[in-house]
Order: C-alpha cells, then sequence, then structure tokens
C-alpha cells in the first residue's frame, strides 16, 4: 500500500518500499552492503505464503525471520536451508505474554536471564515516546467520540478511506465509577434481592438462567467492570460493578451468589457473612483447613446462613435412589468418575488459585456419597497415581460412615472421553441400583425398573428452586453448614491421606 510506505518514511524508516517493487530484492540487497537483513520481522496476516519467503529471500546467511502476526510457514527450503536461518514464533509483547504466574501473579523473570520481558518491552517503548524518539502522530489517522465507536468499526470493515491508527476518545470530564446504575429495571422491594460476584460461564449458563425471574437481581461483580455490565444487561441485573465488596455491601440484597474462581471463596464468604448476608458459594468452600475453620467461627457469629452448591444430590435419579432406599440401612456405594484429562497449565490446577483438582471437583463426590450413605463419614484412606506431571488427578479414596455404610470413589483423568463421565452404583438390603451418568437409572430388585431421562440432569435447577423456596419461607438452606463443613473437611484429609501414602485417618 503506497500510503502506508510513505507514512514509513515520515516516521523515521531508512527505507521503506511496496511489495510490488520491480526491483525489492535489489533494493534491499544494495542496502545491506550486498549481505542481506539481519532480521526480518512479519507482522502481516494472511493466509499466503508470500511474507515467509519474500523473508528468506531478503535475510543473510545465518539470519532470523521472525513471525509476530498470522501467517502460514510451509515455505520452500531452498532460502532457509542453503542460509541456515533460523526461524522463530514471537507472543505479541515478548517473554511473560500467556503465562499466568507472569501475568496475573505479578511473578518476574530474574533481569539477568530474560533482559526483554513483556514489562520491560512496554518500558522502553513509553521512554522512547517521552523522549519523542518514536512518535505517534503519524500514526493516528481519525479520531472518533467514543459514543461514535460504531462509525469507527465500520470505517474498518468498508475501508471507505485509508486509515492506520484509529482513536475512541472518552469525555474525560466525567466522572469514573466502577457501579453503573442500569434504569428500566423492574424491582419489588418486597422480594428476595440477589447480588452475584462473580459471573463466568457456569453462572451464566447453570445459575442465571434459572434465577432470572425469580427474584430480584439487583447486583452483579465481575474483575472486569464492562462485563458486569454486560451480564447485567443479559439477565436484568440494576447495578453493576467491577468492586465486590459494592455488592456485597449493599442493603438492597440479602443473598449473595459467589462464583468466582476458587481462590476468592473463602475471602467473599467472609466478608458476606460479616455483612449477615445469606451466602450461596460455587464449590470449593475454600481452599485451606485454616479457612474452613475461620468460616466455620463467622457462620456461628453471624446471622446469616450459608450453602455450597454440592448439585448433585438434587439430581432426579439420586432423589429416586435416596428414596428406595430405607433410612438407616447401610449401603455400600461404588463410584466412578471419568474424569478426563485438564492441560496441567489449566487454571484449576494451579496450587494458588484452583486449588488442584481433588479441592475443586472431587468435593462434589465425597458429598454425594455421604448423601447417600445419610450420615457422618467417620474415617477415610485414599491412593493417588503417581505421574510425571505430579497434578495428583487420578485417585481412589475409601470412605466408612458412622452408620456402617462404605464407598469407594475412584476418580481418573487418564480414560476415553468415549466413556460417560460418572457412573454410580448402590448396594443394600437386597437391592443394587445403578445410575448412569444421570441420565439413566436401572434398580435391580425382585425385579428390574428403569428410568430414563430426555437430557442429562445434574440437579442444578432443583438446588436453586429448593434454595430460593427455604429463603422466602425463612427455613434454613436444603444442605445444612454441618454437612458442606464435613464434606470440605474430608476433601482435605483426602489430599493428607495420599500424601501418607494411604493412611487410614479419622474424622
Amino acid at each position: 500500500d503506497p500510503r502506508q510506505v510513505a507514512i514509513a518514511q515520515k516516521t523515521g524508516a531508512d527505507l521503506a518500499i511496496t511489495r510490488d517493487h520491480p526491483d525489492v530484492e535489489q533494493v534491499i540487497s544494495e542496502a545491506t552492503q550486498g549481505y542481506g537483513t539481519d532480521a526480518v520481522i512479519i507482522t502481516a496476516g494472511t493466509s499466503s505464503l508470500d511474507p515467509v519467503e519474500l523473508a528468506g529471500v531478503l535475510c543473510r546467511r545465518k539470519g532470523k525471520v521472525v513471525i509476530v502476526g498470522v501467517v502460514p510457514t510451509g515455505f520452500s527450503r531452498k532460502n532457509y536451508y542453503r542460509k541456515e536461518l533460523d526461524l522463530r514464533m514471537s507472543a505479541s509483547y515478548g517473554p511473560g505474554r500467556y503465562d499466568p504466574d507472569y501475568e496475573e501473579k505479578g511473578i518476574d523473570y530474574p533481569y539477568g536471564y530474560v533482559r526483554w520481558t513483556e514489562n520491560r518491552n512496554m518500558q522502553a517503548f513509553l521512554d522512547l515516546l517521552k523522549q519523542e524518539k518514536l512518535r505517534m502522530d503519524q500514526l493516528i489517522s481519525h479520531t472518533f467520540a467514543f459514543e461514535q465507536a460504531p462509525d469507527a468499526y465500520q470505517l474498518i470493515l468498508e475501508k471507505k478511506e485509508p486509515f492506520v491508527g484509529i482513536l475512541l476518545a472518552y469525555d474525560l470530564s466525567k466522572k469514573l465509577s466502577q457501579q453503573v446504575e442500569i434504569p428500566d429495571k423492574k424491582y419489588e422491594p418486597a422480594s428476595l434481592g440477589l447480588g452475584f460476584v462473580g459471573a463466568g460461564s457456569f453462572a451464566q449458563n447453570f445459575l442465571l438462567p434459572v434465577l432470572s425471574g425469580k427474584a430480584n437481581l439487583i447486583g452483579v461483580a465481575t474483575a472486569r467492570a464492562n462485563n458486569a455490565r454486560n451480564v447485567a444487561d443479559k439477565f436484568g441485573f440494576r447495578q453493576s460493578t467491577g468492586n465486590a465488596s459494592e455488592v456485597i455491601g449493599n442493603k438492597e440484597i440479602d443473598t449473595v451468589f459467589i462464583a468466582t474462581r476458587h481462590h476468592m471463596h473463602a475471602p467473599f464468604v467472609l466478608e458476606a457473612l460479616a455483612n449477615n448476608k445469606h451466602v450461596f458459594v460455587e464449590k470449593p468452600l475454600c481452599m485451606t483447613e485454616e479457612e474452613l475453620e475461620n468460616i466455620r467461627a463467622a457462620y456461628g457469629s453471624g446471622k446469616g446462613s450459608l450453602m455450597v452448591g454440592f448439585n448433585r444430590r438434587f439430581a432426579p435419579l439420586v432423589k429416586s435412589l435416596k428414596n428406595s432406599f430405607h433410612p438407616g440401612v447401610p449401603l455400600a456405594i461404588s463410584y466412578r468418575i471419568n474424569a478426563g484429562v485438564l492441560p496441567a497449565d489449566h487454571w484449576i490446577h494451579d496450587p494458588d488459585i484452583g486449588g488442584g483438582r481433588i479441592i475443586g471437583e472431587f468435593c462434589h463426590f465425597i458429598d454425594l456419597a455421604a448423601f447417600i450413605a445419610g450420615d457422618r463419614i467417620k474415617s477415610l484412606s485414599a491412593r493417588g497415581m503417581d505421574s510425571a506431571d505430579q497434578l495428583m488427578d487420578t485417585l481412589t479414596v475409601n470412605l466408612s460412615f458412622e452408620n456402617g455404610s462404605i464407598a469407594t470413589i475412584a476418580y481418573f483423568s487418564n480414560g476415553s472421553k468415549s466413556l460417560s463421565k460418572e457412573y454410580l452404583e448402590v448396594f443394600g438390603a437386597g437391592r443394587s441400583i445403578v445410575i448412569d451418568d444421570f441420565k439413566t437409572l436401572i434398580e435391580y430388585g425382585s425385579s428390574v425398573k428403569r428410568k430414563k431421562l430426555s437430557a442429562q440432569d445434574k440437579g442444578h435447577q432443583t438446588e436453586l428452586n429448593e434454595y430460593l423456596e427455604c429463603l422466602q419461607k425463612g427455613d434454613p438452606p436444603p444442605i445444612s453448614f454441618e454437612e458442606s463443613y464435613a464434606s470440605t473437611l474430608a476433601t482435605f484429609k483426602v489430599i493428607e491421606s495420599i500424601q501418607q501414602n494411604g493412611e487410614k485417618i479419622d474424622l
């Protein structure tokens, strides 16, 4: 594009030419004393091989080709082999990009080993701007008021006139606030007022669709305030904010739902209990035994209630199973979970954020086994499979209960995706009941009975409906704090038993 070439010349390029220049190779050769360039940086976005092939032509022997843009790399052998070129892929901002330890936790790379990190690249760029060695004015072709943002995108889409950098200008005279009041939302002060802290894919797919229209959705907070606004518009919240304390401290909100990443559950639960709110928190309740004991103390001294989202006990097939056995009958439970593999760098595996799959997910299965057994866990032992990644996500756990029931929970991350995820068998009083992936139930007794659902149902909707009903009546939640405490404590003891080579731990 000749217009871009002209801009490059104005902004300090020693040489700028178009790709279709008839003597592009000769021009570059003369500019580099016949050697070729030391390096070629490709920032193009195209499905064509032309940029990579041209880079191989222009680069000197032993030179570097660095791909920053999005281009294919199926280049011909000739230039890259003969010149022994070094082809490199670069993340957009440099070392540290896409590394959660660097970008989210702020763990820097040592200066002596990684000179130019993502952050230090930015610092150098800003220093060059300050010294006016880099000037951006020639690169800004258009400025639109923020309210005219659709026009800016239309300009890019239609390409009716040349453009380079396009700025969206905010009104700097306006007062900045993380909280946004959303007009024209129906609000009934007499009914339940709900607030959400965290509203990711799980909350939007399983929680909010059930709650919408059954209570007043007053405030939602997410880590990014613009996401909170999108959720508010989608589900009908009155307020959106990037500050969780504004939701938790709102006097119009009497019930707070917490659906953040795991490491924030305990802090927000404690803050909500301190504000005398009813709290519904997605599993896990917390990440450590210390946090668990702090929550126990806060729960005992506050006025609010607390329930953990152990939804599986509300599944219709689980309810049928539970009703098939007389209370107090000792049961033998076998529960297999074909969990599947999660990449080692998934946030669930991060000990500081997700806590690992035992804390983050296995608590579900301990709670369901305790619910079916109908009594407290007396003792447990656990064994984990050794693996190169040391993720401790393939394990078996044996539970014994006060009423004589026993359970074996087998959690596998190394199985086939074609096998159903959860398979539950319960034996007792001459009956055997099998639930396959919360879709089918077969009961073996004096006769064989079968139930099949039209779709998988893990109990999310029933759980929330019963929870709201209890709140409206002023009754305790359908899962008591004591049950949630016991299931959470047992989860921590599973890890302890694995670390002690399968030692039995009494609870």
